[in-house]
């Protein structure tokens, strides 16, 4: 590989996220556990999240606003406005959390870019997405910085286009084999898979991958092995 860009997703790649919000649903069902088992309470979340994709994006806000809906809609309207509060501050507790990195992403993105352009590409709240790379301290890093609405096929091109480079210049890095890897394939790039541990339902993907420009990796630190 010889590559004008290296890009990386920010959510469970360069920092935790996801295990968050999985915390989060676990207050949200706890606090709805008189009206429908669990299972059923993370069907009906998810299936308004999905609903409401289109309209609010990805993100806490979305999130937030979702499981207000969500609350209604399961209590038949009549939950209490002290439960839509606690709901409110589920919301404003995520958007407070600490930024805790990832294990050496650091000491990698440091080697990285010190032999090639790196671009943060991810997608979700804008401010939020902001206020986590402020507070992550990997700005430094990054020759670019995309906060995308949504990482499709089409996403990447202008995202390509806007850097001025092919898609066999561009590697993309990230947890999501749907929004990270399958979208830059499809377009002739370069993508690498590192798992973790936690995925939410949208981003699962039920097939294994077979691609002469994909790779799966343990650790972040792998990567140093292609690119070293």
């Amino acid at each position: 590989m010889n590559p004008k860009i290296i890009a990386f997703d920010a959510d469970d790649t360069l920092w935790h996220n996801e295990s968050y919000f999985r915390e989060t649903e676990k207050k949200f069902y706890a606090l709805l556990e008189g009206y429908l088992p669990e299972h059923s309470l993370a069907k009906e979340l998810f299936k308004t999240e999905m609903q409401n994709l289109d309209l609010y994006g990805y993100g806490i806000k979305a999130f937030t606003l979702s499981m207000i809906e969500s609350a209604m809609e399961i209590s038949d309207q009549t939950i209490k406005v002290e439960d839509i509060e606690k709901i409110i501050n589920y919301g404003k507790e995520l958007l407070q959390m600490p930024v805790e990195m990832i294990d050496d992403v650091e000491s990698v993105l440091q080697n990285l870019s010190g032999q090639y352009k790196l671009v943060l590409a991810t997608k979700g709240d804008l401010l939020d997405q902001h206020r986590k790379l402020t507070k992550s301290g990997l700005g430094k890093y990054f020759h670019h910085i995309e906060i995308m609405s949504e990482k499709k096929e089409h996403d990447y091109r202008r995202l390509l286009k806007r850097l001025e480079i092919q898609p066999e210049e561009f590697v993309m890095i990230g947890n999501s084999l749907k929004s990270d890897v399958l979208p830059v394939l499809e377009l002739g790039g370069t993508a690498f898979h590192i798992p973790y541990h936690v995925t939410w339902a949208h981003e699962h993907v039920d097939r294994e991958i077979e691609h002469e420009h994909f790779h799966s990796l343990e650790k972040i630190t792998d990567l140093i092995n292609f690119f070293d």
